[in-house]
């Protein structure tokens, strides 16, 4: 196994230079006139390129605005101690997504979902599965990928590293709006494709901990979700309209949900905020290990906020879900939604949309959050606007 040193990997020009470019996969020739490495063959190519788009992925979330150069450079540094663990492990065990694209393929597709046990995962999985099973003799080759989250399949997609990402609809309107982590920066390149699923805003506790409602988390151990995630802007919507201070009211962890569920297991935190389509497949496991709870998310601040924000509705955790919640738990929803660029070809857009479609009864088989999903019902909740490719199926089908 080759060991590339970390400081090669973050040389700041030489990264900032191939984000710059959007470098994507088999783009080689940008990659070799910074490096010394010459790959012999094109199998070498390949392998090198899909790990520079590892890399490129990486630190396209944690430099959406480009790598930093000369005052900037103390904050890069510290980035990259931050990175650097995460990323050899990315690159070692494939954790962002590295995957070679099949051979002959002519139009590569890289959806962003989320982590491998969520349900964005899916969405992802199961689009590059019909893909493949059904435009692959087309020459296409479509690649799923584990990401951070929304703002990191945002981020992606905006530098051309994933062709599609799987986003929240309230990060999906930030994104296009200029708001939150695009305050001053709106992205009016970002097109909408579909929506998927609701995802529930979840508040889960052990069932030790007195944990009743959102305003008894002061003093305690809470995940917010690691940064770059859908579940961190919902988290801390949430503690704002109930007026609890994230600094100062609780004591905050960033972990990505694995480990917060391991982490709430062996006590380590007390409750965690999760955005997620239901049923969830690692919290029905969670409720099997430790007794849980799912704290009510209903102040009427929470029911003005949805009131104020089109991507929300008021909706409820069903019952019997997840071991020791039998009722039904108030809260409020987002919809998964899934998007592209504007720079994205309008043949492969219509291309992918008319695959989903046209083959909907196998999507609504591959996770139970799909089972009762509506084609109509999949163009709501779309803030930016539709991208031509979309349009011209969803015009055939008279939808529009």
């Amino acid at each position: 196994m080759t060991v590339w040193p970390f400081d090669a990997l973050f040389s700041i020009s030489y990264w900032n230079d191939l984000i710059q470019a959007r470098v994507g996969v088999g783009d080689f020739e940008a990659a070799r006139v910074h490096s010394e490495v010459k790959p012999s063959n094109f199998t070498s190519c390949r392998r090198l390129s899909h790990m520079l788009e590892v890399i490129c992925s990486v630190g396209a979330a944690a430099f959406p605005d480009g790598f930093p150069t000369g005052a900037q450079h103390e904050e890069y540094s510290m980035k990259k101690r931050i990175l650097a663990p995460a990323l050899a492990v990315a690159v070692a065990v494939g954790t962002v997504g590295f995957a070679a694209p099949a051979e002959g393929a002519r139009e590569f597709i890289r959806i962003g979902g989320g982590a491998k046990s969520g349900v964005y995962y899916r969405v992802a999985s199961g689009v590059c599965t019909l893909v493949n099973e059904t435009l692959g003799s087309q020459g296409y080759s479509c690649v799923d990928k584990v990401s951070f989250g929304s703002v990191f399949n945002l981020n992606s997609v905006r530098r051309g590293l994933f062709t599609f990402g799987v986003v929240q609809s309230d990060r999906h309107w930030q994104a296009y709006n200029g708001k939150a982590d695009w305050r001053g920066k709106p992205y009016a390149g970002l097109r909408s494709v579909f929506s998927v699923h609701p995802e529930t805003v979840m508040l889960v506790t052990r069932a030790d901990t007195g944990i009743k409602s959102v305003n008894d988390l002061r003093g305690k151990r809470v995940n917010i979700g690691n940064p770059g995630s859908g579940q961190r802007g919902n988290a801390e919507a949430v503690l704002r309209v109930y007026g609890i201070n994230r600094d100062t009211d609780i004591i905050a962890t960033e972990l990505q949900q694995p480990q917060a569920n391991e982490a709430l297991v062996k006590k380590e935190i007390d409750a965690f905020f999760y955005t997620v389509g239901n049923p969830w497949d690692d919290g029905v496991a969670l409720a099997e290990r430790t007794a849980v709870q799912i704290v009510p998310i209903d102040a009427s601040r929470i029911k003005q906020l949805v009131a104020a924000h089109p991507y929300c509705v008021l909706t409820a955790i069903p019952g019997g879900v997840y071991k020791g919640v039998d009722k039904d738990v108030p809260t409020y929803a987002v919809k998964a939604t899934v998007v592209t660029s504007e720079r994205e070809s309008e043949e492969v857009v219509y291309n992918v949309v008319k695959t989903v479609f046209e083959n909907l009864d196998r999507f609504r088989k591959m996770h139970p959050a799909f089972e009762s999903l509506q084609p109509r019902d999949m163009l709501e909740g779309l803030s930016a606007p539709l991208h031509p490719g979309a349009v011209r199926y969803y015009k055939e089908k008279g939808w529009m």
